[in-house]
Order: structure tokens, then C-alpha cells, then sequence
């Protein structure tokens, strides 16, 4: 898949199930409760280390309890498959630290 192709939300819907993400527009939106503040900042921690590994990288907001990630692939102005692949590895390390996605 041409990484650079913009998705529209159907063809990136069998992606995001079992995840906390939705498309939005031009981006995928998850969130996650989390134990405390310190839990959401470990996700984090994961999360920036994976965002380096494939050079891509999520908007986050961090509070007490809850963690929020928007991806979207900027250079090609939405959602790309490198936003779903993201999402999943997001996904992963979320269900590892006992986060779970946020209503």
C-alpha cells in the first residue's frame, strides 16, 4: 500500500476495530484511561519511543487519567497507512499497560 495515499474512512475502518481510534476528518482520534497521571506518561513513554522507531510521530494531550493521540500524516494531508499502522502499535501498547480506550 502507497504510503502516501490518503485513506477515507471505509477503507480504514477493518483497520481500527479493536482499537480506541476513529477517523475524524483528516486524522485518527483515540483516548485512553489510564490509572493516574504517572500511567498516562508511561503510555507515552512507550508511544515516543515507537513514534521514533517509524519516524512518525501523533499529536498527544496528557492529563490525570487519560492520555489522547491524534495521527495524521501531514506531509500527505490525512490519513495514511502509516497512521493505521500507528494505531495499532498505539493499540498494543495501551492493552499492555492496562490502559483502556476512553468513552
Amino acid at each position: 500500500m502507497d504510503p502516501q495515499r490518503i485513506l477515507t474512512p471505509d477503507e480504514a475502518a477493518d483497520a481500527l476495530v479493536g482499537t480506541a481510534f476513529t477517523h475524524v476528518g483528516a486524522r485518527l482520534e483515540g483516548a485512553y484511561r489510564t490509572a493516574d497521571f504517572a500511567s498516562a506518561v508511561r503510555l507515552l513513554d512507550a508511544v515516543a519511543v515507537v513514534a521514533d522507531e517509524v519516524d512518525h510521530h501523533p499529536d498527544v494531550r496528557v492529563a490525570w487519567g487519560a492520555i489522547a493521540f491524534e495521527l495524521s500524516s501531514h506531509d500527505a494531508g490525512g490519513v495514511t497507512s502509516r497512521d493505521l499502522e500507528l494505531a495499532r502499535r498505539i493499540q498494543a501498547l495501551a492493552e499492555a499497560q492496562g490502559a483502556r480506550p476512553h468513552d
